[in-house]
């Protein structure tokens, strides 16, 4: 008896060596489409809710591979459903697939030469976030689940999202708008994983946070109101621009003096002014649009509510008025306590343990969180800088470059990670 059961035991593990090393060579073989796909869509990208070219190059692949599609979700979005084998649960996997009005100024072959009107201004358009990739991964994840639903208990929901990086002014979109109409139901999700590659974390590593992983982000715009006057004359007016470098100079002390940052980091950011129209005129009002960035909700209430009474305060001192408009763009990125202790062991596998590790929270937003309001999320960061070098251009920038060595880590994690959870390991 006890050697039929080490027999029955052998079997059943050469069985799953053969089927994983199948997986594995399935992973393997999509790498080079997703480099191709990535540097198409590199060279083609496209705007928020303008995806129209990108959005029909996803469906045409879902449909290929038998999947089942939805077009047109959230303006531009593309829906995929993948049904295994057996029954189960619903795991979701997303990718953004917007780009940003930057100008590239790299020198690769599939450089984007693109160019748009973004808010009456000329500008190239770029992939400088690498939305780009994560699009590329997900077609690859696709490609892979769809040759291997007899490893899938359950089904795979692929959300291709729109618009991450906020919509046009006046429009709905992102992930706000996709959880809006229902996209986390019919079939319900029980989880959703999203990766974002980061060209400062060196290729082939991952990094992952349990808790509060990227910030809530909101916009604001300070409406300053003076007195014009002559330039000569400054006592005859009220001047809105001294009005408006006291108050960013006084929102700066709300961070330095007023918040707990042994607790969580904050930042307030002014990013643009606007006013004036001559040199020797003290105009009549200043604009001033800038962002909060905050990790903790008891930080945030207090911040914003400090910065419109800094900025009324202040304006009142100086013989003005100023009022702020908020506009919350994303909450805390949450990665799900739970959900994320149950996948490291897979992140750990497919990437080497070394090679997996924490990381601290940063200051960047991401719309994903809108998901993780709905349902448990773990959203992890992939390494895209080229192995050996010290230094990186950021995201949202000219330069931006990813190192494309690491994608196929990126497919096999999201993959792995979709059976594994499904199989409820």
């Amino acid at each position: 008896m006890k050697k039929v059961l080490i027999l029955s035991a052998f079997i059943a593990g050469t069985a799953f060596a053969k089927a994983q090393t199948s997986f594995d060579k399935d992973i393997a073989a999509v790498e080079k489409k997703v480099i191709e796909w990535r540097r198409d869509f590199h060279q083609n990208p496209e705007l928020g809710n303008r995806e129209f070219k990108t959005a029909e190059k996803i469906a045409k692949h879902l449909e290929s591979l038998g999947i089942e599609v939805q077009t047109g979700v959230a303006k531009t979005g593309v829906v995929g459903l993948l049904k295994g084998d057996m029954p189960g649960k619903v795991v979701a996997l997303r990718a953004d697939i917007d780009a940003l009005p930057v100008t590239e100024r790299n020198d690769l072959p599939f450089k984007s030469e693109v160019v748009t009107s973004f808010l009456g201004t000329e500008t190239g358009v770029m992939h400088a976030c690498g939305h780009d990739t994560h699009t590329a991964i997900l077609m690859g994840v696709a490609e892979v689940l769809s040759k291997n639903k007899d490893k899938i208990k359950g089904s795979v929901k692929f959300i291709f999202q729109p618009s991450e990086e906020g919509p046009p002014p006046g429009e709905e979109g992102g992930a706000k708008l996709m959880v809006k109409e229902g996209v986390l139901d019919n079939p319900k999700v029980d989880a959703i994983f999203g990766l974002h590659i980061n060209s400062s974390t060196p290729v082939n590593t991952i990094k992952y946070k349990p808790g509060g992983t990227m910030a809530a982000t909101e916009r604001f715009v300070v409406n300053v109101k003076g007195k014009q006057s002559h330039g000569s004359q400054p006592w005859l007016g009220v001047d809105p621009i001294l009005i408006s470098a006291q108050i960013i100079n006084g929102f700066q002390s709300i961070i330095s003096r007023e918040s707990e940052l042994t607790e969580e980091a904050a930042v307030i950011t002014v990013g643009k002014i606007t006013s004036g129209t001559r040199f020797n005129i003290i105009p009549e009002s200043a604009e001033m649009i800038g962002t909060v960035r905050t990790l903790d909700p008891d930080m945030r209430t207090k911040i914003i509510r400090r910065m419109d009474e800094m900025a009324a305060g202040i304006a009142k001192a100086y013989g003005g008025e100023a009022t702020i408009d908020w506009q919350n763009m994303t909450v805390v990125t949450y990665n799900d306590l739970d959900l994320t202790a149950q996948m490291l062991p897979t992140l750990q596998q497919v990437g080497g343990t070394e090679n997996v590790s924490l990381q601290k929270a940063v200051t960047g937003g991401e719309d994903f969180s809108f998901f993780q309001e709905k349902v448990p999320g773990f959203y992890f960061f992939l390494g895209g800088m080229t192995a050996g070098s010290t230094e990186a251009f950021p995201h949202h920038t000219p330069d931006f470059v990813i190192d494309e060595a690491g994608f196929q880590l990126g497919v096999k994690a999201l993959s792995q990670m979709s059976i594994d959870y499904l199989n409820g390991k």
